[in-house]
């Protein structure tokens, strides 16, 4: 299975650097107690984690490619005593099939960029997000790789993937009735885009 372009899982550490505290920043963009939530490509957890103690006893769908990753999801899960992040494998290209239901909110976290077919996707997201629910899409800033830096090391996607609020803004409202809510301030190198449904 194909990932999408320059996916990968970033180390905690310097996640941790660009995000201390990455539960306030899910708050500021809208997740609240018993709305359920998926997460595209959450890795081993850093959003999902702390999006499920906000939204508990709701779900949170946390949605990958990698098994490996989702095992140390699941397991640091289970040592957290979070009880409502549910793994789900598989390509989140079909969402409608790997959900059981739309959920609240729809978390699309540092992948944007590298998903080839963006307006299948989002087709596929606004199906996947139940009606007044939310698309949440949060990306690097479009500056060059090496001026995003995160321990004297470039970080984040290559140059040329990154795109600009309002190519991120044209790409959603083009594809499906997604209408563009806010935009977020993510410092120091990240905006988030909070669509409606």
């Amino acid at each position: 299975m194909e990932r999408f372009q320059n996916t990968g899982q970033p180390d905690w550490d310097w996640w941790g650097k660009l995000w201390p505290t990455p539960g306030a920043t899910l708050r500021e963009l809208g997740l609240a107690p018993g709305r359920s939530v998926a997460e595209v490509g959450c890795g081993s957890g850093y959003f999902a984690l702390p999006a499920a103690r906000i939204v508990e006893p709701a779900p949170v769908y946390a949605v990958d490619v990698d098994e490996a990753l989702l095992d140390e999801l699941d397991a640091l899960a289970e040592k957290q005593a979070i009880e409502n992040v549910v793994p789900v494998h598989g390509d989140a290209r079909n969402l409608t099939e790997l959900l059981p239901d739309p959920v609240d909110a729809l978390v699309v976290a540092n992948t944007f960029h590298g998903v080839d077919d963006r307006s299948g996707f989002v087709e596929g997201a606004f199906e996947a997000v139940a009606p007044g629910g939310s698309l949440i899409v949060v990306n690097w800033h479009d500056r060059p790789r090496e001026a995003t830096t995160v321990g004297n090391e470039p970080r984040g996607p290559p140059t040329e993937l990154r795109m600009p609020p309002e190519e991120t803004a044209e790409a959603v409202s083009r594809a499906a009735a997604f209408e563009l809510d806010r935009r977020v301030e993510l410092p120091p190198y990240h905006y988030a885009l909070v669509f409606r449904r």
